[in-house]
């Protein structure tokens, strides 16, 4: 198999923080790999990295088979990087920023707006296209970002938690934009905090847990590892959750997570034959479901599996040991 990025063993150290502890990563040609965590996990402190924007205190790594630190030029040379927020000009046009960007990478003026009128068309922002960016909207303005990554067209393609910030919609219309980019070729290392995100994109998936890689893995792999399926069920009636959750420990021996604002319970399911066994009891008791199966475990139960910890806690823990630092 061909890699496009082989990481082995990133140390990266901000006095006495250690930001990435052993970090090893690999991203084959073609593919998308996800690189999942919470805020201050290692995630962007990885693809600085890997952009040759920061040395790394121990480790190498390579892209394109260069070294990021002996063959710097070389590897910026292969890459495009769209971070977490918009890098464009907001006093520019979406044509003058890109045929501004297509210049300072040696493009002919002519050969630089051509490749400008090529991306606007391509990411469907050629009707704005001499409008100033002050005028766009969040999406409009990622979608820019992101052709602007794309102006001196790399081989790989960085993307650091590219939905920040946006909404549902939006960033639906982002992940169509990055499957179309993979489809076409490109090499895609993602980082996200959104575990849906790193579900609906990535072929492989490296979970990082305080500059830890704790997991890696296909979506389908990494859930397989919390151990079997999950049972869910809603009961139609909220008043009637205490008694399926009752029913629920009867059958399995383990109390069942409550999510008090959906009324959905779930818990862990080994055995498939439980479905069954819970329409029966349900029935008997006559209480009615909106909603009963089996399921693999989300990635955020990964998460919780994988570190002891939900996402969202995490991300509360981190930012608290920050302003303790």
């Amino acid at each position: 198999m061909s890699y496009a990025i082989r990481a082995e063993g990133l140390v990266k150290r901000y006095g006495d923080m250690v930001a990435l502890n052993g970090v090893d990563l690999e991203v084959p040609a073609g593919k998308v790999v996800g690189v999942l965590g919470p805020n201050g996990a290692g995630k962007t402190t990885t693809v600085r990295i890997l952009a040759t924007l920061l040395r790394p205190d121990g480790g190498r790594a390579t892209v394109g088979g260069h070294d990021v630190v002996r063959d710097p030029v070389r590897v910026r040379g292969l890459i495009g990087i769209t971070g977490q927020y918009a890098s464009v000009d907001e006093t520019l046009s979406g044509t003058e920023n890109l045929v501004l960007l297509g210049r300072l990478l040696d493009l002919s003026k002519r050969d630089a707006k051509a490749r400008a009128a090529e991306l606007l068309e391509r990411f469907e922002l050629t009707d704005a296209a001499t409008r100033p960016i002050s005028t766009f909207s969040g999406g409009m303005r990622r979608r820019l970002d992101l052709a602007a990554s794309l102006v001196g067209r790399p081989q790989v393609l960085y993307l650091d938690e590219p939905t920040t910030g946006l909404d549902p919609h939006t960033r639906n219309e982002m992940w169509e934009v990055v499957r179309r980019l993979v489809a076409d070729g490109s090499t895609v290392l993602l980082t996200t905090q959104y575990l849906e995100e790193a579900d609906q994109l990535a072929d492989r998936i490296t979970v990082i847990d305080h500059g830890r890689v704790v997991a890696e893995g296909r979506p389908g792999e990494l859930k397989r590892r919390v151990g079997g399926q999950i049972l869910h069920v809603r009961p139609t009636l909220p008043a009637d959750l205490d008694e399926v959750g009752r029913i629920l420990f009867e059958l399995t021996g383990l109390t069942p997570a409550r999510d008090v604002n959906t009324g959905l319970l779930t818990v862990p399911a080994a055995d498939p034959m439980l479905v069954s066994a819970l329409v029966r009891r349900l029935d008997g008791a006559g209480i009615a479901a909106d909603e009963l199966g089996l399921r693999l475990p989300s990635l955020d139960e990964v998460f919780l599996a994988l570190t002891g910890r939900p996402a969202a806690q995490a991300k509360q823990d981190i930012v608290a040991e920050r302003n303790v630092a």
